[in-house]
């Protein structure tokens, strides 16, 4: 299931990024006095009570501005609030209603978008009184805080988790889809494969109504599996975008990468791997997402009898960390291969649902640490008492043990190796966890 999105909005010094580095408990976030401090977005995961949530901070909003930058910057947090599931619209206590503040207000009235009205800046309890003038912005009775300090954070925060669980989703529960995020650098093909795929009289295509964002999930059949792709291959509305567009194809990616089982990661075969190839792959195995390697255009690569395990042998060499990962070799254009890579998708879902019961990991463990022990350290044996599955999808392996933090890296990744060889989980990033019996 996908996380759902936050974003914090406002115009310029009213603390939406002191807000952002409360909301983490850490400083992710410049924060500065100076306006368009923030202008490459941030965004990472928030949990509060149980409940995760990814958090947008934007940078303030200059209606009508006639500054470069200041547009660009609208611009982003326009595009931001319409990926959002919620907006936090930041005021300042201190300053009142501003002007800036009335039109952000309108505009999010007509956006039909769910909103939390925050009014930051209330440091102490008589400042509190001077909120309700942000009802005249018809959002709402504004919830006080204070970013600095952490006052009423955590009524904000609960209000906040309240309010994603009211929220209507349209997220598809039936665990019989598979969800495909289709991800890669630009002009990689990803457009193309998706028309050769829809394209095939093979595939049954349904035509359902699209969730209120312009990311559009395909849902289609084959051979009596279901999917669901998430396209990331561009925008569907034309955005006022007059440069730099990485943030709006970051959140989308992340987006996409969030709600999926597996990612199709593109890359273009006459380019090879490259800087930004490797950090899309990063975020979809940090995300402990399943993933599938589609090197495309193969069709434009000379080539002999030896090209295709010579191309293997360099990603793998490149990619040396993610040796895991299959390959295939496929040309968008022609068709070749585009559908054995739904074949693919389906074998590297199954890997990652898969379950190895706790006798067979039991008698792997016995056969490995006979083989290898753990070094002592500190003078001090570790000894394994016996190691369970505790989850799938991603798969977890819990390892009980009498001193799991004295265990070192380097026997964590012969654990994490042996299990490969052994087991299997092609595609599949997964866990190891170390605890005290």
């Amino acid at each position: 299931m996908s996380l759902p999105t936050v974003a914090i909005v406002g115009r310029p010094n009213v603390g939406k990024s002191s807000l952002f580095n409360r909301l983490l408990q850490r400083k992710m976030a410049v924060v500065h006095e100076t306006s368009g401090v923030t202008r490459d977005r941030n965004y990472a995961v928030c949990e509060w009570a149980g409940r995760e949530f990814q958090l947008v901070d934007t940078g303030g909003i200059v209606p009508d501005s006639s500054d470069l930058m200041e547009q660009l910057i609208s611009d982003q947090s326009e595009f931001a609030i319409h990926e959002s599931d919620l907006v936090l619209l930041v005021v300042d206590n201190l300053v009142g209603i501003d002007p800036t503040d009335r039109q952000i207000a309108r505009q999010l009235s007509r956006s039909g978008q769910k909103t939390l009205l925050i009014a930051n800046k209330v440091d102490n309890e008589l400042l509190e009184n001077d909120i309700y003038e942000f009802m005249k912005l018809g959002l709402g009775e504004p919830l006080p805080v204070s970013a600095t300090v952490g006052l009423g954070i955590g009524e904000m925060l609960d209000k906040l988790v309240a309010s994603l669980d009211n929220a209507e989703t349209t997220e598809e529960a039936d665990g019989s889809v598979i969800k495909v995020a289709l991800v890669g650098r630009p002009n990689v093909g990803k457009s193309s494969f998706i028309n050769m795929l829809l394209g095939e009289d093979r595939l049954i295509v349904s035509s359902i109504a699209g969730t209120t964002r312009d990311s559009v999930d395909t849902p289609f059949e084959f051979e009596g599996q279901k999917y669901n792709l998430i396209d990331t291959a561009g925008l569907r509305r034309k955005y006022k975008v007059r440069e730099n567009v990485e943030f709006y194809t970051n959140l989308r990616t992340t987006r996409a990468i969030d709600g999926c089982d597996v990612a199709i990661i593109m890359i273009d075969a006459q380019s090879g791997v490259s800087t930004q190839d490797q950090r899309v792959l990063e975020q979809v195995l940090s995300s402990r997402r399943s993933a599938v390697l589609a090197i495309n255009k193969w069709d434009l690569v000379e080539k002999d009898s030896l090209t295709a395990d010579k191309y293997t042998k360099e990603v793998q060499q490149t990619l040396a960390k993610y040796s895991f990962l299959p390959i295939i070799y496929i040309s968008a254009l022609t068709g070749q291969r585009t559908i054995k890579v739904l074949s693919m998708v389906k074998e590297v879902y199954a890997e990652s649902r898969k379950r190895i019961p706790t006798p067979l990991l039991n008698d792997f463990l016995e056969q490995v640490v006979g083989r290898k022990h753990p070094p002592a350290k500190g003078g001090k044996f570790i000894k394994f008492h016996y190691v369970t599955q505790s989850e799938i999808g991603p798969p977890t392996f819990v390892f009980f043990s009498n001193h799991p933090k004295l265990i070192e890296k380097s026997y964590i990744a012969y654990l994490t190796n042996r299990i490969r060889e052994t087991f299997g989980f092609a595609g599949v990033p997964f866990r190891v966890k170390f605890r005290k019996k």
